[in-house]
């Protein structure tokens, strides 16, 4: 009914505008106006969604299928496969790397292997150079990059559905006549990259990154990223990605090493990039600091208890705890509050309000500090102090806690570091607590104040703990002196972009977000301490003579933040040092850091082009055009690549953003190893057993406990493994899912539908090939040889099918709705071509009429042609394989193959009402006829007679236009009509179809009406008992307070569900009861 509603809202609108600047339209005739466009609009809702809702049941039934099959087709795969299905198999598999597959000599197998189908394509593409744009042509440009995966390991199934959708839109656009380039690559991964080696080194050798020294370290880690970086562009051929190869590019190459220099000095001479001592959030587990959007946060509602890693015991969370300063005047004590009691160890003051009357006297004042006598000075605060929370007293720790380091900075305070950067307390923190872990020095702390009669006690507090992203550790604010980049004018340039739509962000809900984070952007610390990254082009000054004291240490408390200069290498940067420091002798150190990944990543669209040097790739292929990845890196990668890539070279880097959902498990769980729910593609793909599976888990990084419950995971969600899939159909099931701003939660055994799916093209094609026959031509200009206005009304009909296919198809890719663009090519394959046509046309084909056997052979052949490179895109392998073989005349300007065929688009003289309306007669009156042979229990071979009445001439046209196809699909005998006035002979069952057809069928004889009543009272009895048992239940005294909501919402639905059962039989019993 919402449809409805909005066509007609939409159809009133349309016939406003199409009077808007003319005469005023005669108000009668504006209404008929907008109710004929309503209508249209209506019946198109209606048809969209009665193809999505045909889509979800074709994807029921043929899960069902996957999930327990028939035993005569578990017979047929128990005896293996058939004599030409190995023959195929093995050809396939023996195709010279790069060579086409030979299938002039090769038979068509009897079904679909996807093994076989996809063998060899590949190879023959990029030998082809298909993947590769030629340079200096007309064509417009697309251009897209990949979002580089991390070498940490293999893909999963998110790289997946991003390169499923990437692959997908660079194929249609390829197809479209764009010169199409998309550029493969990987990245370095800084931090995941050197826990997962230094973790791997330690389980299998028992040594550290220290112990083998930096160069030999990172010796190690490029070993890794040989072995993982090959794998995962392994994953990306099979899962068809059509990249251009020789343009493969990671971000520690020597062109982007280059590029990563040359930003980060041309924005530290523009003064974007600094040097300070500031908070950072530091991961004591990963001994680094991370930026603030690699911090996750977590909602304690109260008291927690929760692990933290590197401490035994768990740790307590969600508590404020008071303690007291003695005044130092000895006069009584201040009460401060904290949920953070170890960092006390680092006070160097407590404010209180200016205006707060309680503490007056205390202004100019000092505390003692309990453990090392330090006096504390009482300060006057009212930015930072609210008078009505707690006591009014606020402890600050300048060194820990990034409100208290404003507050230093404004009263000029003391900062003073508790923690090393393993999260152990330092000297300064002294020496009854020296050494402890963090946490457990919380403890202590509280003990040691209980024991000096200084504990005020602890109180339930909800708070918002931030942790970090990779290690989960509890992020502690530390003061370190870093790089960061002053972010704010280059994300208002990143806001203006998006506003005045030279950015365009996908789905446009996005867009909000990206405003609110840009505008309330924070500068961001690029410093990380690791050796596996980009090293910090910065070098430390020290003078001849001087010793640590004097020079400070980089990195340290002591540092001096002057002593810095900044050069692509050592010598440029010695010609720096010397300018700044004429006359004098000097050392320079490197910075031992590295940059933060996510620097080397912003610059991707363009240091992959050779940035900053002008090739010829960067004028021809920059800016990009899209920019497609998960909405979880919006501010990761993508704000970074948009800021940067203005700042550089002055230009927005791509002209769209589309932000695709995430990929959950089944059960709508974020997908996690050790959950046990990460899916590996290739395993989707080729498939695996679940000794296999398990097996995964074994050696990687998760401990004991975790593989024991990622296998249990396993084998609750695949207790027979994965069946093979094959990439096309895992292809379409993921880009199908794909719904802008839903996460998707993947069904396994959804893609499985989809390998069904596959197989029945497969058989369509070729039975319709074996309709073309051995000799047929396909016709080679459809304009001139090809009268589309004399052709069989099943041809009329199936080809205008198809130009709503091919528009439809279009549109949703033009929009990015891939929901829309796979529903809209299923539904023709499934539900017009397959159900119907090739059905419809049997009698022709089997008749005498030559004339109209060509002209539905060039029909069907139509349909293959164009369905195929309308499938492509989604499903690349199987439509080259089956377009392959499709009989063509060949010459020079034929394409070699599908992906470099035009994409279909509408054509007008295709589209015909007259005959979608007629056909749309026909099959209303064949659901109908099919629906009383399963109402009555016919079996599917009876073949009964049956008439229609009709008072429509246009509908008595349309039935009797294709009568032998119409009883054809039905499965029913002789049609015929009902004059007017004449009745059915006696012993008909008879259906309304709508208001213009009412058919019959003749069932006596057919039909034994007292022995299936009889059935139906048998059922009808016992359904009727239980629903009564059911009802009684509910009725019950206190049914409702007693009994869970979940059993009675259960119940509920039963009930419900028998009621409609018992009615559908009551409605079959009194239509069998008309036949005695």
């Amino acid at each position: 009914m919402d449809d409805v509603k909005g066509a007609l809202g939409k159809g009133l609108d349309e016939a406003a505008a199409m009077t808007e600047g003319t005469a005023p339209m005669d108000p009668e005739k504006a209404a008929k106006k907008a109710a004929k466009l309503a209508e249209k609009a209506a019946k198109k809702a209606k048809a969209e969604a009665k193809a999505a809702k045909q889509k979800a049941e074709a994807e029921a039934r043929a899960k069902k299928e996957a999930e327990g099959g028939g035993e005569s087709k578990r017979k047929k795969k128990a005896s293996g496969p058939s004599e030409e299905d190995a023959k195929a198999l093995e050809s396939a598999l023996a195709t010279p790397k790069g060579e086409m597959k030979d299938l002039v000599h090769t038979a068509m197998a009897t079904s679909y292997n996807p093994q076989a189908v996809e063998a060899a394509w590949y190879e023959w593409w990029e030998k082809c150079g298909m993947f590769t744009p030629k340079m200096g042509t007309n064509k417009p440009k697309f251009v897209i990059v990949i979002p580089p995966p991390n070498v940490t390991g293999a893909l999963h199934i998110g790289h997946a559905l991003t390169n499923a959708i990437q692959d997908t839109i660079v194929r249609w656009r390829r197809m479209s006549g764009y010169e199409a380039l998309w550029v493969p690559g990987t990245d370095h991964a800084g931090i995941a990259t050197q826990t997962v080696v230094e973790k791997k080194l330690q389980r299998e050798e028992g040594v550290t990154r220290h112990d083998l020294g930096r160069e030999k370290f990172l010796e190690r880690v490029f070993e890794w990223k040989d072995v993982y970086g090959g794998k995962i562009c392994n994953q990306l051929r099979r899962i068809g990605s059509s990249m251009d190869w020789s343009r493969e590019a990671f971000t520690m190459d020597e062109k982007l090493s280059k590029a990563v220099k040359e930003a980060f000095v041309r924005m530290h001479d523009e003064g974007l990039i600094y040097r300070d001592n500031r908070l950072v959030n530091w991961s004591c587990q990963l001994k680094t600091a991370i930026s603030d959007i690699e911090v996750d946060h977590i909602e304690l509602e109260g008291p927690t208890m929760l692990s933290v890693p590197g401490h035994k015991k768990q740790v307590e969370f969600g508590v404020i705890t008071s303690f007291a300063y003695p005044r130092e005047d000895g006069q009584g004590e201040v009460v401060v509050a904290t949920t953070r009691i170890e960092t006390m160890l680092g006070d160097t003051a407590v404010a209180v309000h200016p205006e707060d009357e309680r503490y007056k006297s205390l202004h100019g004042k000092f505390l003692v500090h309990p453990f090392n006598g330090r006096k504390i000075p009482v300060i006057c605060d009212a930015e930072l102090v609210d008078m009505e929370f707690g006591t009014g007293c606020v402890k600050i720790t300048p060194a820990h806690d990034p409100n208290d380091f404003q507050t230093g900075k404004r009263h000029n305070l003391d900062f003073i570091n508790v923690f090393n950067e393993e999260g152990l307390i330092n000297e300064q923190g002294g020496e009854q607590f020296q050494g402890m872990r963090r946490f457990e020095c919380r403890v202590a702390i509280t003990e040691a104040l209980d024991k000096l009669g200084l504990y005020r006690g602890k109180a339930s507090n909800p708070m918002r703990l931030g942790l970090c992203s990779r290690s989960k550790d509890v992020i502690e604010p530390m003061l370190k002196p870093q790089w960061w980049v002053n972010c704010a004018g280059m994300a208002k340039d990143a806001c203006d972009a998006a506003r005045d739509k030279r950015l365009e962000i996908l789905p446009s809900f996005m867009e909000p977000t990206w405003f609110r984070w840009l505008e309330n952007i924070r500068d961001w610390c690029i410093s990380r301490q690791l050796w596996w990254g980009h090293r910090i082009p910065a070098f430390y000054v020290r003078f001849s003579g001087e010793n640590d004291t004097d020079s400070g240490m980089p990195g340290g408390s002591s540092e001096q933040l002057d002593r810095w200069v900044i050069g692509r290498d050592m010598a440029e940067a010695r010609t720096v040092a010397e300018k700044k420091y004429p006359g004098k002798e000097f050392t320079l150190e490197q910075d031992e850091d590295v940059l933060d990944t996510w620097f080397s990543s912003g610059l991707f669209p363009f240091s992959v082009f050779g940035w900053p040097d002008e090739t010829p790739d960067l004028a021809e292929f920059y800016p990009t055009s899209l920019l497609e990845t998960g909405h979880d890196i919006l501010f990761f990668w993508v704000a970074r690549m948009v800021m940067m890539g203005m700042k550089l070279t002055g230009k927005v880097p791509f002209k769209q953003v589309y932000l695709h959902a995430m990929v959950r498990d089944a059960h709508g769980r974020k997908m996690s190893k050790s959950l046990g729910n990460v899916i590996d593609p290739l395993h989707v793909i080729e498939g695996i057993d679940l000794a296999a599976l398990n097996a995964t888990l074994l050696g990687g990084n998760l401990d004991e406990k975790e593989v024991k419950k990622a296998t249990q995971a396993q084998k609750a969600d695949f207790p027979e493994g994965i069946p093979e899939c094959g990439t096309d159909a895992m292809r379409f099931a993921l880009v199908s899912y794909t719904a802008q701003g839903r996460d998707i939660n993947l069904d396994v055994l959804r893609v499985v539908a989809y390998r069904h799916w596959c197989n029945k093209l497969w058989n369509a094609t070729k039975f319709a090939m074996m309709n073309l026959g051995d000799g047929y031509v396909p016709p080679t200009d459809f304009n001139s040889s090809f009268d589309v206005k004399n052709i069989p009304l099943a041809a009329k009909w199936v080809l205008s099918r198809l130009n709503a296919a091919c528009a439809g198809t279009n549109a949703g890719m033009e929009a990015y709705d891939f929901n829309n663009a796979t529903n809209s090519v299923y539904a023709f394959w499934q539900y017009e071509l397959c159900d119907v046509f090739i059905e419809i046309i049997k009698p022709i084909m089997s008749g005498t009429d030559e004339v109209a056997k060509k002209q539905t052979r060039d029909a069907l052949w139509i349909c293959l042609d164009a369905g195929l490179r309308l499938l492509h895109p989604f499903m690349p392998f199987v439509t080259e394989e089956l377009w392959q073989r499709l009989p063509r005349t060949r010459d020079e300007n034929t394409p070699k193959s599908i992906m470099i065929a035009d994409y279909p688009i509408a054509v007008d003289s295709w589209a015909n009402v007259e005959a979608e309306v007629q056909m749309s007669a026909i099959m209303d009156t064949v659901k109908a006829f099919r629906s009383m042979k399963s109402n009555y229990n016919l079996q599917p071979k009876a073949r009964p007679e049956v008439f229609f009445s009709t008072k429509s001439a246009d509908v008595e046209a349309a039935l009797k236009a294709d009568v032998e196809g119409l009883t054809t699909l039905a499965s029913v005998g002789e049609m015929k009509q009902l004059s007017e006035g004449e009745s059915a002979p006696p012993g008909c069952g008879v259906q309304i179809v709508n208001e213009n057809i009412t058919v019959y069928m003749l069932l006596k004889g057919v039909v034994d009406a007292a022995t299936e009543i009889a059935k139906l009272d048998k059922k009808l009895d016992l359904l009727q008992k239980s629903t009564d048992a059911l009802i009684k239940k509910t009725e019950d005294e206190g049914y409702e307070s007693k009994v869970p909501e979940n059993v009675r919402t259960a119940n509920a639905e039963k009930i419900a569900k028998q009621t409609e059962e018992i009615s559908s039989i009551n409605a079959a019993r009194a239509e069998f009861q008309a036949l005695l």
